[in-house]
């Protein structure tokens, strides 16, 4: 039933990506986008989080590397909040009290001012990402949303050196409304596959098909037969860059992606905790 990602597999390859921290969506991506584990961009959860550091992402190393005028760097995503750019602020608790549990607030996110609580969000993951990114657009819901923009600006670039991430989340939706397994879940699947077939179908009538490298992953997957991930670590990254070697885990997509495109990755600063799927690699025991 998924032909596209079928066929870019027989092209290319599969291998396991290995969840090792929270299976939600903030972390997930995150991880996937920089290489680098919650320690050192501050995305612990979808609660627990902070605008990762700038310079951190996979746009804005290449940004870096080749120069602003010689890559465009586009980001075209379904969700909003968890993949979201707003800056800090502060919330009257009061305000907020019959949407969230209280006690489980953390303690440094309440401050008092002349007698008023407040809750405090440091910001959001992508706060200074969207500033070095050519185009950022999120919350754009449907797959046929994300998939008709991601398609009108690959024709907008087909002559530059691009990076593109195309997020799809009707899965993610479909999952949570109706459970992992469910008919609707599975429709949702297909609606992604038919845009992987449109994106390479497109990319095929520029030319660029030879020329570019695709990579298929997710955040997360889904606790079986229910509407939630808290333990659904289950990932998979579909390629057709023959090149991959191993399976490995969320943020050695990152190094991978940059290994690619040509960046030494002994210069970046700070070092990766991923590394490239394209090279051996046996973690540390301990």
């Amino acid at each position: 039933e998924l032909p596209n990602l079928k066929w870019l597999i027989s092209n290319g390859s599969i291998v396991a990506i290995d969840v090792l921290r929270v299976t939600d969506t903030k972390a997930g991506w995150a991880q996937i986008l920089t290489g680098y584990e919650p320690e050192k961009t501050g995305v612990y959860s979808n609660s627990k989080y902070q605008p990762i550091p700038e310079g951190f992402t996979i746009f804005e190393r290449l940004e870096e590397h080749f120069g602003r005028d010689n890559i465009v760097t586009v980001a075209v995503i379904s969700k909003k909040n968890n993949l979201g750019t707003e800056g800090p602020k502060k919330i009257p608790l009061k305000k907020v009290k019959s949407q969230i549990n209280v006690k489980k607030l953390r303690k440094e996110n309440i401050i008092v001012e002349n007698g008023i609580r407040y809750i405090v969000d440091k910001g959001e993951p992508y706060y200074y990402t969207k500033n070095n990114v050519d185009v950022f657009i999120n919350g754009l819901g449907s797959d046929e949303n994300v998939g008709n923009k991601a398609l009108q600006l690959l024709r907008k670039y087909k002559d530059r050196r691009f990076f593109f991430f195309i997020h799809f989340g009707e899965v993610d939706a479909k999952g949570h409304k109706f459970g992992e397994n469910s008919k609707e879940y599975t429709e949702a699947l297909i609606s992604a596959d038919f845009w992987l077939g449109k994106i390479i179908e497109e990319l095929k009538s520029l030319g660029l098909y030879d020329n570019t490298l695709i990579y298929i992953t997710a955040d997360h997957g889904f606790d079986e037969g229910l509407t939630s991930h808290n333990d659904a670590p289950y990932v998979f990254l579909a390629t057709n860059d023959k090149g991959i070697i191993r399976r490995g885990t969320r943020v050695d997509i990152a190094p991978t992606i940059l290994k690619r495109f040509g960046l030494d990755l002994n210069k970046i600063d700070p070092p990766l905790d991923g590394h490239p799927l394209t090279e051996p690699y046996s973690p540390p025991l301990w």
